[in-house]
Parts: structure tokens; C-alpha cells; sequence
């Protein structure tokens, strides 16, 4: 098997992350669809189809082992409510992922990775993205900095220079006192600060 390890608290990051993304899904109106988010060149209206995508790899790989690269969705990001589509498929998700009935071992393309490993990607790119929907929405939710810190350690694992510019910005350079949170934004190539 390939790819980065898999933590035995995957499942706890993927909940914490879920958790987190919920309360910023919650502060999405119709009229704020069309505001920048932190990831540039994308509107609100785009991040919400591209983790609607994500979230559908997701429920993909732990119902049948494999997710399919290159398959797009607009669901969430075309529906008349994509929070609740999100929201429903976040439930799913967890749910398959708590039960832990799915398999071990997940085909991405021609990687083969461990559950929890593809567990704990979806649990970063989720909670990232909550952040860019918070601030898209114009408010400040700083991520918990335990769980940063967490998603911070299992970056440097997920993340490599391969994954830059195509699914991550270069990393921002942030001051040293800055805590987990900013460090973690930051090395995904976000400005912490930036409104």
C-alpha cells in the first residue's frame, strides 16, 4: 500500500471537521454566493460545487473502495439549498465512516491508500474550507487550535510540492508566534489575515 499513514484518529478529525464546517455553512445566504473566498479566483458559489465534489469522492471511496478522478458535480453548488445538500451528505459521510462497515484499503487512481488516510484528507480539505466559507461570508472563525494543530501535524504528511499549484497556493509566510491555525492556513497557501 502507498500514501501517507493512516492516524487512529481519523475518524475524531473527520467529526471535529464536519463539525466545524457545519457552523460556517450556516452563515451562507443566496446573496453571498457570488463573493470571493480566500482561494483565488473562486467565488462562493464555486467553493460550495467543489466541496460538494469532495464530499461525494468521499461517500465514493468508503462505499465501494475507489474514487473515480475526473467526475464533477454541481449539485450542491446548482441546487436551490447547496447547504442543506452539503449538510446531508456531510451526515452521510460520518455515518458510513463511524460505522467503519466500508473498506480498508481505497483506490485513487492508481493509489492505493488506507480508509482512515482518505478519512483524514477529507477531514483537512473540509475543515480548510469551512474557514474559506466563513470568510467569504465575512466573518472571522478561527479554527479550534487543538484540532489546528492536529491538521497541521497530518499536513505535512498530505501535502507535498506535487500538490502545489494544482490543488494548493504556495504557503504564505506567516510571523513564528502565530499559532496553529494561521500556520496551518497558511501552509495550505491561504492568508490568515487577510479579510
Amino acid at each position: 500500500m502507498t500514501g501517507p499513514p493512516a492516524p487512529g484518529d481519523a475518524l475524531e478529525l473527520l467529526e471535529r471537521s464536519l463539525a466545524y464546517t457545519t457552523v460556517s455553512l450556516g452563515l451562507v445566504r443566496p446573496a453571498l454566493l457570488a463573493r470571493p473566498t480566500p482561494c483565488a479566483g473562486w467565488d462562493l458559489r464555486a467553493l460550495l460545487r467543489h466541496m460538494d465534489d469532495s464530499l461525494l469522492a468521499l461517500i465514493e471511496a468508503t462505499g465501494t473502495g475507489r474514487v473515480r478522478l475526473g467526475l464533477g458535480s454541481e449539485a450542491a453548488g446548482g441546487a436551490s439549498d447547496p447547504v442543506r445538500t452539503l449538510r446531508e451528505r456531510a451526515c452521510l459521510l460520518l455515518g458510513r465512516v463511524a460505522a467503519a462497515t466500508g473498506p480498508d484499503v481505497v483506490a485513487v487512481g492508481d493509489r492505493q491508500l488506507a480508509a482512515r488516510a482518505v478519512a483524514v484528507t477529507g477531514a483537512l480539505e473540509i475543515a480548510v474550507h469551512g474557514w474559506d466559507v466563513a470568510r467569504a461570508c465575512g466573518a472571522d472563525r478561527p479554527l479550534p487550535p487543538s484540532f489546528a494543530l492536529r491538521l497541521l501535524e497530518v499536513s505535512a504528511l498530505l501535502v507535498d510540492d506535487a500538490d502545489r499549484p494544482v490543488r494548493f497556493a504556495p504557503p504564505v509566510l506567516v510571523p513564528d508566534g502565530d499559532g496553529p491555525g494561521p500556520r496551518l492556513l497558511a501552509f495550505l497557501g491561504r492568508d490568515p489575515v487577510a479579510a
